[in-house]
């Protein structure tokens, strides 16, 4: 391997990857970094890249392709992966793989690298990525083959270096942040009665500390896809970070859980997905009313599936194209505007309305006008037919085992 295009963060583990594959492979290192909505942890990746050994640096801005092509799917489709995990981290790799590849291929890198630990999701999600992409590119993972095994002691060894890395000993947690999320792992997380630290939040207030007052927001969807807030057309990016400041501001989407990883560990995270949390309220609310019964629960059915397979890194797979062409087809009027209220952390549906809606208030009042009762005896006594069919045979049945 001459040339290694890496995923680069400037994070702890990716920015001691680069003198490491000097160091062990005698190479090239490409450093890419994508930005899909870190903040300021884009700032002075190029400067920090090159110290530490790069041939080269890329910065891809990726935030309107992160949140058109690879949230608002996830979105559409209601997928969250057992029950309250939004999938931040899993919809953003394949996206930076992707981009990933695109410059490995361009820059005339000959292998992959990554920074992920051998026991996370995130190496099969990429790894899965790049074998769907560039299936002839070798691929070299770190984590999975040098002597270091724990966080400690890649800080030692950025230390050795003089490498300046984000994370101390006295700050242990691994976070990730983009568009969508900032998750935290690790260091005392990881025993499953540690309360998180107040301090250790970054997108959203305390709700004990959130305004007294409750706050109203409005958000507007097209077909599935949310394109204003209160009344405000916005760009996909724009639309989330607007909705992140908001819901952040009343401490609205917080999760501490307990997920089961791809290969079965448990692991703890803590998860703030303010913005994220509220399409998702939103986008369920619209569909409940737009949405036919079948419909609603065959989706529902899917979803599940779904989010196992941007969970497990099959963004590329065919049943995953499958499943978007079935929500894209199933979402077409979910077209309409859903009104929240935000208050302590959180986010109550107070009003939903859209032109393709399916509720009639005269069918849902208890007022009769209109609906003939007597047509519910006939579908009820057929509806309840195998359980009569059933208690004809229990006479028979108790006297057969009676016998035996």
């Amino acid at each position: 391997m001459k040339k290694i295009a890496l995923a680069y963060s400037g994070g702890l583990d990716t920015s001691i990857i680069i003198p490491w594959l000097k160091e062990n492979y005698g190479c090239e290192v490409v450093a890419v970094a994508v930005d899909v909505g870190q903040a300021e942890e884009t700032a002075h990746l190029a400067e920090k890249a090159y110290k530490t050994g790069a041939c080269d640096f890329h910065l891809v801005d990726a935030k309107e392709e992160f949140a058109a092509d690879y949230l608002f799917p996830v979105l559409k489709a209601g997928a969250i992966y057992e029950k309250d995990y939004l999938l931040g981290t899993s919809t953003a790799r394949p996206l930076i793989a992707r981009k990933q590849v695109e410059i490995a291929l361009e820059t005339g890198c000959d292998a992959l690298a990554h920074g992920c630990t051998g026991k996370g999701n995130d190496q099969v999600r990429f790894e899965l990525a790049y074998q769907a992409l560039a299936p002839e590119m070798k691929i070299v993972a770190p984590w999975r083959e040098w002597s270091i095994v724990s966080r400690e002691d890649a800080i030692d060894y950025a230390a050795e270096r003089g490498i300046p890395v984000p994370v101390t000993k006295k700050d242990p947690y691994s976070r990730d942040r983009n568009l969508w999320h900032l998750s935290h792992e690790g260091g005392p997380l990881e025993d499953p009665m540690f309360e998180p630290e107040k301090s250790m939040f970054k997108l959203s207030v305390d709700p004990m500390d959130a305004p007294d007052t409750p706050e109203k927001v409005t958000i507007a969807f097209e077909s599935g896809i949310p394109v204003a807030v209160n009344g405000e057309q916005l760009s996909p990016a724009a639309l989330v970070m607007k909705l992140n400041e908001i819901g952040g501001a009343h401490g609205v989407g917080r999760a501490d859980i307990v997920e089961n990883r791809l290969i079965g560990i448990k692991s703890r995270g803590v998860y703030e997905t303010p913005g994220g949390t509220l399409l998702v309220t939103a986008l369920k609310a619209l569909e409940s009313i737009v949405l036919d019964k079948e419909s609603a629960h065959e989706k529902e059915r899917i979803a599940t599936r779904y989010a196992e397979l941007v969970y497990n890194g099959q963004w590329f797979s065919p049943l995953k194209e499958a499943f978007d062409a079935f929500v894209n087809v199933l979402t077409e009027d979910v077209t309409g505007v859903v009104t929240l209220k935000l208050f302590k952390g959180n986010a109550t549906v107070i009003g939903r309305q859209s032109p393709y809606s399916l509720y009639q208030q005269n069918l849902a009042s208890f007022d009769m006008t209109g609906y003939d009762v007597k047509d519910s005896a006939g579908f009820i006594k057929l509806f309840g037919l195998q359980l009569r069919g059933r208690k004809r045979l229990a006479p028979f049945v108790i006297h057969k085992v009676a016998q035996q």
